[in-house]
């Protein structure tokens, strides 16, 4: 019993900078003592002393304002720091080397007896502030969930779950996300509060980024477009698209964030932003293209800015 006290107290000095002493975590931190409190009401619990076991555990409650369930499983090594409003269901089970803070729910949402209702959180997890756990999922081992989010699904091992409802960030989706974050949203745009004039063949050939249909950087020139049909050239032109679609995408992150923007959403919303602002320019160099051909285009349509529009998402 001592061994294991010990082991609480130094992983408490350990994880929190605010610890000064081991006599202060021993006095002074409600986490600890709602643990303690605990292993006595788990120890009535299965010893088939239920009132016994709930009393204890009231009396926990009072002193700490941390509520645990006396039929609730907690391992090694866990932290809960601060702890106000903790609250702890029966079938909810604790692994080794967790850390919760203040107000999290370890919740259920069906009300059947002798199931599984809450959930499971295996070793090394963190739970932010005011997290809501619902449910009797696994949140697998060293995962991590934000502060306020509402997990109501299992979290795989390692990953972050953010917002209400909770979005699961897999760790090779910020690994993905820091790779192509050397390659800003302003560098790939191309610049729509200039557009190019029609029949401003070095206008838009500045302008237009490599890789896409109606980017490639040599354009077919005026007397091209006069001898060859309009359909060769197309064809010519996804021929050469579909060779470039065929190679592998290597930005291609789906739903990657970085650290410095743990919201995937938001990612997503800037992607969009920027393939649509690509795809106006296309548009644009597309009637261009065709008004040097002899074709009158009305074409009112004022250009998109992308990057106000990042800055609202921001």
């Amino acid at each position: 019993m001592f061994d294991q006290l010990r082991e609480d107290i130094a992983c408490i000095h350990d994880r929190d900078p605010a610890a000064r002493s081991r006599l202060e975590i021993l006095t002074c931190y409600p986490g600890l003592h709602a643990i303690l409190v605990h292993r006595l009401a788990h120890g009535l619990w299965r010893r088939g002393w239920y009132w016994a076991g709930r009393f204890v555990s009231h009396l926990g409650r009072l002193f700490t304002g941390i509520e645990i369930h006396p039929g609730a499983r907690i391992g090694r090594r866990v932290f809960i720091d601060h702890g106000f409003g903790v609250v702890i269901g029966e079938t909810a089970e604790i692994g080794d080397d967790c850390t919760i803070y203040q107000g999290v729910t370890l919740g259920g949402t069906r009300l059947y007896k002798g199931e599984k209702r809450h959930p499971t959180l295996e070793e090394g997890v963190v739970v932010g502030a005011g997290a809501q756990i619902l449910g009797g999922f696994t949140v697998g081992a060293h995962a991590r969930i934000g502060s306020n989010a509402v997990v109501i699904k299992p979290v795989p091992a390692g990953a972050t779950a953010v917002g209400n409802p909770a979005r699961v960030i897999l760790p090779e989706d910020h690994a993905a996300s820091d790779a192509v974050q050397d390659t800003s949203p302003a560098s790939t745009t191309p610049g729509h509060t200039d557009h190019p004039r029609p029949g401003d063949d070095r206008t838009r050939t500045a302008s237009r980024p490599a890789g896409s249909l109606c980017q490639e950087e040599i354009p077919p020139s005026q007397a091209e477009w006069a001898a060859r049909p309009l359909q060769e050239l197309l064809q010519r032109g996804r021929s050469g698209s579909d060779t470039r679609e065929a190679g592998p995408q290597e930005d291609f992150a789906p739903y990657g964030v970085g650290r410095a923007d743990d919201d995937p959403l938001v990612k997503v919303l800037h992607e969009l932003i920027n393939h649509t602002a690509q795809q106006d320019a296309r548009i644009h160099r597309l009637c261009s293209a065709l008004e040097d051909l002899g074709q009158r285009i009305e074409n009112g349509q004022r250009p998109l800015d992308a990057e106000r529009l990042n800055r609202m998402v921001e």
